[in-house]
């Protein structure tokens, strides 16, 4: 594995998260469901929920525990449900969070998953955005980073677990 090299330093970070809760905040209201997708986007979503209080909305917290990657470093083109929601989502707003769409099959199975459970209106949003050469059957709502095509780490990012608490994001390749 390459030496890790910073791509983005945790103030970038917050800041990216606080403009992105600004832009989300007039578009949801308090009967919001904020959706983590597990486990990556546990450390966006706790940022992002608590920027959407500064910008006043308190949501309503939940999470779906989806995986494609495994411990691998690509996905494997299944996406396996662990873990659904606690809360009913029916007729509300729903807000996935997740740390990065690349290929977009986590995203378009929690877009679903919601759409099945009967929210009224589904938006996303995306920490990163990584280029993909093939168009992706859904996007995000909400972007605070378009990332390069690197092997990303850290702020929920990892190798097989591992780096997903590092403050900033890291390029390992």
């Amino acid at each position: 594995m390459a030496e890790p090299e910073l791509l983005l330093p945790a103030s970038e970070i917050a800041e990216r998260v606080d403009r992105l809760a600004a832009e989300i905040a007039p578009r949801i209201d308090d009967n919001t469901v904020a959706v983590c997708l597990l486990t990556g986007g546990l450390w966006f979503a706790a940022d992002l929920t608590r920027a959407l209080s500064r910008h006043g909305r308190n949501v309503a917290f939940d999470a779906l525990w989806i995986a494609s990657y495994g411990d691998e470093t690509q996905t494997s083109g299944r996406v396996l449900l662990r873990a659904g929601l606690q809360r009913p989502v029916e007729g509300r707003t729903v807000l996935i969070m997740d740390d990065v769409i690349d290929s977009g099959l986590s995203l378009k199975e929690a877009v679903r998953l919601m759409q099945d459970a009967g929210a009224e209106t589904i938006l996303t949003a995306c920490f990163a955005r990584k280029p993909w050469p093939e168009p992706r059957e859904v996007s995000c709502d909400f972007v605070a980073w378009d990332a390069p095509s690197r092997f990303l780490a850290g702020y929920g990012m990892d190798v097989a677990g591992r780096y997903r608490g590092w403050p900033d994001v890291l390029a390992l390749d």
